[in-house]
């Protein structure tokens, strides 16, 4: 059962208060409390892998961005909603078309006849959670308008930048089987999304446990955090320690996949950044000061996949990037320390 109060968890003006390079032991707990809280709370509504939960609100605590992929009926849509509600943000749902403009997201201009002049009307981008739905099914222009936003955080319309809500998170789906009528994301596209999670069917006991669930109305989930409690995360993120060995670890990685002979584009230095702040996150929400070689391990394979474009001639013989990414490991591995000098 839920408790009605939610964790306290560190809000900006506690971060401000607390030391710039050390996170206390009562602040860690707060921290990792949350998190499981939030995965707990995501995992009534959606039953199947809590990975998924946890790995989306790692992102979000790192201010990054997901692309979930899979078929139609995997509850793409129960989770990016369950964990809005969870984490306490507004969200807003757009259905990605074919006919879509940017200005469907982005707002635009009305003329105001009584007033004669024109005012900027916002549209649904501005919210704490956006869910682009099918984000595949729109033309590349209506895709790009998405690009200020997800790397800024602001929008401009008529000449004027606007900031976006804080925080700010997009959670994108598209349907891998889908080719009739959609548009393949570009690179660029790709590349702002801190993860790609790809949702298969559930196990068997998973579907069952789901048709348990979902007998009677569906359950209704608990607001635990505030928009300001995520921001205290995020700030609670950052002061999580890297020791220089693992950033090296991390350049190391992704390097790799631009020299695999398999692979024709590899991972870009953004990646590497958002693979720091992922690790970061993941490492808060364990209760740890410093970043450890395993978040690395567990984190890249969802944080590179998307941004490796193989070969032709690989990919038609069935080579994936999954797969490129499971065997780098095996060639780069970590030779630093065991644990880091300060923190523990």
């Amino acid at each position: 059962m839920t408790p009605q109060d939610p964790p306290p968890v560190p809000s900006p003006s506690d971060s401000d208060q607390r030391s710039s390079d050390t996170l206390s032991a009562e602040l860690l707990t707060r921290a990792e409390l949350a998190f499981k809280r939030v995965t707990q709370e995501v995992g009534r509504a959606y039953v199947s892998a809590q990975i998924h939960a946890e790995l989306i609100f790692i992102a979000l605590i790192a201010r990054g961005h997901v692309l979930l992929e899979g078929v139609p009926g995997v509850a793409k849509t129960t989770l990016a909603s369950s964990v809005a509600t969870a984490c306490g943000c507004p969200m807003k749902r757009v259905q990605f078309t074919p006919d879509m403009l940017p200005s469907d997201i982005l707002g635009g201009a009305v003329y105001h006849q009584q007033a004669q002049r024109f005012e900027v009307h916002k549209g649904p981008i501005f919210t704490h959670i956006l869910l682009a739905d099918e984000l595949n099914r729109a033309p590349a222009k209506t895709q790009s308008a998405l690009l200020e936003a997800m790397q800024e955080a602001q929008v401009s319309l008529e000449g004027v930048t606007h900031p976006l809500p804080r925080p700010f998170f997009t959670l994108a789906t598209q349907n891998p089987q889908e080719q009739t009528g959609v548009y393949q994301l570009p690179e660029a596209q790709l590349d702002r999304f801190a993860l790609k999670l790809v949702l298969s069917y559930p196990s068997e006991e998973d579907e069952l446990k789901m048709l348990t669930a979902y007998q009677r109305a569906a359950p209704r989930l608990s607001s635990l955090l505030t928009p300001e409690l995520i921001i205290g995360l995020q700030d609670a993120a950052d002061l999580v320690y890297v020791h220089p060995e693992v950033s090296a670890y991390i350049v190391r990685v992704t390097r790799a996949t631009r020299l695999d002979h398999r692979v024709a584009l590899g991972a870009s230095p953004r990646a590497s950044l958002a693979l720091l702040k992922l690790c970061k996150a993941r490492a808060l929400s364990r209760a740890r000061r410093f970043v450890s070689p395993d978040d690395v391990i567990s984190l890249a394979p969802h944080a590179l996949v998307h941004r490796l474009h193989l070969k032709d001639e690989f990919e038609f013989s069935g080579v994936r990037a999954q797969q490129v990414i499971s065997e780098l490991f095996e060639g780069v591995r970590y030779d630093g320390p065991a644990k880091p000098d300060r923190g523990t």
